[in-house]
């Protein structure tokens, strides 16, 4: 089917409904139609439930048999209406599927009919040309047999933001999510208290401003010499707290907290078998809860105690805070990669789409689009492994798949065999 941009709007709305709506019928066992909403007439049927291909006298029914065994080709023979032995005539049929690849069935005699020599392997969705030879005579009939097919112009998908990647070999790993808080690094963190107590005469810093070591933060005056004396930062960082005014009495408190925030800790709770797989060492990205912003590291350690409040055991890992905009207190989420295994194919789960009883993805050859159905092997949180269904360079939709299901569903998706 060939879409205009006028109709944009209206298959995004219908994509969005699809991605819940119900499957496609099965298909059932004959060969022939197409999936386009302008369907042609529905082609003759022969006793077999094949297609009836007929030239003058002759007449081949082509089906595909599935019914407890692989999908394989079937065809019987007839002339003038009646069936011939298998024995009467010769049959080749020539498969060519979406990327030009083609498949070349022979058919050897097999009790009454013809049996085709490869399996007819999903989709099953091809251009089928039949050569035939009854009494001498040379028959040739061609149509297309579409299924989970539809076309998408170049501009639509664009608009639409359909995007396509190759399938390619790629890491699954094996990751925990555990939550987080940020705190400040031990020895990069000051509480200030007054060397000697008395009033407070001056205070020159305020929450949130940056010093420097050494900096003066505050005037008081000395109750034990009645002078002057500068209180100042011990460390250069950020000010976390100002607990005094002029006029305060100076005394055990502190008077300020200062940190250097330039490198924060995040501390990771880890719960049951999490506490067991999860050791010093591990990659841990930690996600920022506020916008979503990411940053890659590593465990730096495993604390040996449990959390009495929680029971938790704590991972503990540095973060870079060059931006400033990771916060001491902030609770964060982390996903912490335990094993990594390498793999020949995968493709991104927002790839992935239900199409009748199977995982597929779509792939994409100009501006048509059509399914793949996958067998799947090990995933994680974004990629999962292809065991078959796919090669390595196969054109995969990776985004708004929804929207090409939604399209195919609506023109038609089975077909007749």
């Amino acid at each position: 089917m060939n879409l205009r941009p006028f109709l944009l709007p209206f298959l995004l709305t219908l994509g969005l409904a699809a991605c819940g709506g119900p499957e496609p019928d099965a298909h059932a066992h004959g060969e022939g139609g197409d999936d386009h909403a302008e369907a042609e007439t529905e082609p003759a049927k022969g006793a077999h439930s094949g297609r009836l291909l007929s030239e003058g006298p002759y007449t081949v029914e082509l089906a595909i048999f599935e019914d407890g065994a692989p999908p394989e080709y079937r065809a019987w023979l007839y002339k003038d209406g009646e069936p011939l032995p298998p024995t009467a005539g010769e049959l080749s049929v020539v498969l060519t599927r979406l990327g030009d690849i083609t498949d070349t069935h022979t058919f050897t005699p097999k009790e009454d009919y013809l049996l085709g020599s490869l399996e007819v392997y999903e989709p099953h969705s091809f251009d089928v040309a039949v050569t035939a030879r009854i009494d001498g005579q040379a028959l040739t009939w061609s149509f297309p047999s579409y299924e989970g097919r539809t076309t998408i112009p170049a501009a639509v998908a664009t608009d639409a933001g359909i995007e396509v990647a190759p399938a390619g070999p790629g890491v699954i790993r094996d990751e925990h999510d555990v939550q987080g808080l940020l705190t400040p690094i031990e020895g990069r963190h000051a509480r200030v208290v007054a060397r000697f107590p008395g009033p407070v005469k001056a205070v020159r810093v305020g929450l949130g401003d940056t010093v420097r070591a050494g900096q003066a933060l505050a005037t008081v005056e000395s109750n034990v010499s009645l002078s002057d004396y500068a209180v100042t930062a011990p460390l250069g960082g950020t000010v976390l707290a100002r607990n005094v005014a002029v006029g305060d009495l100076a005394g055990e408190q502190p008077l300020f907290e200062i940190a250097d925030l330039s490198a924060l800790w995040v501390d990771l709770h880890l719960f049951g078998a999490d506490a067991q797989h999860i050791t010093p060492g591990l990659p841990v990205e930690v996600t920022r809860l506020s916008d979503g912003v990411s940053a890659r590291t590593t465990l730096d350690r495993v604390l040996p105690g449990t959390a009495t409040a929680s029971q938790s055991t704590v991972a503990r890992a540095t973060v870079d805070n060059a931006d400033g905009r990771w916060r001491p207190g902030a609770a964060v989420r982390a996903r912490v990669t335990v094993a990594e295994q390498s793999v020949d194919l995968m493709v991104p789960l927002a790839a992935l789409q239900r199409f009748r009883d199977w995982d597929v993805v779509f792939v994409r050859f100009g501006d048509d689009y059509e399914i793949r159905p996958l067998e799947l092997g090990r995933r994680d949180g974004v990629n999962v492994e292809v065991l078959s269904g796919l090669k390595a360079g196969d054109p995969v939709v990776v985004g708004q798949s929804y929207i090409v299901k939604a399209d195919i569903e609506k023109s038609g998706a089975s077909h007749d065999h």
